[in-house]
């Protein structure tokens, strides 16, 4: 009974694990912050990406990005949009628009360079990316000599 309980549990913790999905990042406004960013009107990706962007990185993901090497399995960046307002002759930020994440696990995402990818809808943890091939990673390609990032570590 009590092994039939702890295969269960293995089998159970194994396929959340390896479920193809991207972890929702608890805690990351506690990692280091290392970017901001606004897009505005003209930039290229303003339609997709336009607003208030912060950067942040997991100790994994740092530590990689400091040295300017490829990400290790288990590094996190998490991209934060937010609506960019204008008050008082001032940009601040608005509502969320996007939480977007990149994990790194190469056994879990073979097929994207070890790169899992999500975006998580406004302030909820409903998902947004149906195709990380399409959506993400073909955008990310073009940063092959970053470890498909678009960050760097500014010193």
């Amino acid at each position: 009974m009590l092994l039939s309980l702890v295969i269960s549990l293995v089998w159970l913790y194994a396929g959340e694990s390896s479920n193809g999905k991207v972890d929702y990042p608890e805690g990351y406004r506690q990692w280091t912050h290392v970017k901001s960013m606004v897009l505005l009107k003209g930039h290229p990706l303003y339609e997709t990406f336009g607003g208030i962007h912060h950067v942040y990185a997991n100790a994994k993901a740092l530590k990689a990005m400091k040295a300017g090497k490829p990400y290790p399995d288990g590094s996190v960046l998490v991209f934060d949009l937010l609506e960019a307002k204008t008050e008082n002759n001032a940009i601040v930020e608005g509502a969320r628009k996007v939480l977007g994440v990149m994990q790194k696990d190469s056994r879990k995402f073979p097929k994207t360079a070890g790169w899992g990818y999500e975006a998580f809808k406004k302030d909820t943890r409903e998902r947004v990316v149906t195709d990380m091939q399409a959506s993400c990673h073909r955008c990310h390609s073009s940063q092959k000599h970053h470890d498909y990032t678009f960050s760097t570590y500014r010193k």
